[in-house]
């Protein structure tokens, strides 16, 4: 069986990089480094840092949009949100340098609300198709379901960026446990 391709190893290499120090840490020697290849063989499999980055961010956001969601797959509705919720937190608070890379760094190709959010390919489709199902079964308002899935995250996203700039003073338990009384809060808002 053979190993990742020398593409796939590259991006490995700086997926490696940006999730332990950041982007600002990605070069393109350093990546070509420690996946074994010269800067010019990286540059051959892709043109520029910003081009390499761009893999990682597309790479990143499937493989966290695979692994969402699967906490209480048969729960009920409110279960399978707060699953979701922790699915965010786990990824968040556990990857911090991914996570500002993804959601809050500047980016040219980043994805951008509401056309991006539309076509899927990003966790937030699940969340649109809870919402999604929460107003077909009576559990929330008719509404826009994306607009209502934005309003449903954006309080914890602001929360989490607070909490990584260490502007909020709680243990980690105690941080979650704020998140889903916030998202409690903004659902009382949005119920039938």
């Amino acid at each position: 069986m053979s190993g990742p391709s020398t593409a796939g190893r590259i991006a490995d290499a700086a997926l490696g990089i940006l999730v332990s120090e950041g982007a600002a840490a990605v070069s393109m020697r350093r990546v070509a480094g420690l996946a074994g290849v010269s800067p010019m063989a990286a540059y051959k499999h892709f043109p520029s840092r910003q081009a390499l980055l761009d893999v990682v961010a597309e790479r990143a956001f499937r493989e966290l949009a695979e692994g969402w969601g699967t906490r209480a797959p048969g729960g009920t509705w409110e279960e399978r949100a707060f699953g979701l919720l922790a699915d965010f937190l786990d990824f968040a608070l556990g990857r911090p340098h991914l996570y500002t890379f993804l959601m809050t760094d500047h980016r040219e190709r980043a994805r951008r609300f509401p056309a991006d959010f539309e076509d899927g390919g990003s966790p937030f489709t699940k969340l649109v198709t809870l919402a999604e199902e929460g107003m077909r079964d009576g559990v929330l308002r008719p509404d826009d379901p994306l607009e209502t899935t934005l309003a449903l995250t954006s309080a914890v996203q602001g929360l989490v960026q607070l909490y990584l700039a260490g502007r909020v003073g709680l243990e980690e338990d105690d941080f979650r446990k704020l998140c889903e009384r916030t998202v409690r809060r903004v659902l009382d808002g949005v119920r039938t």
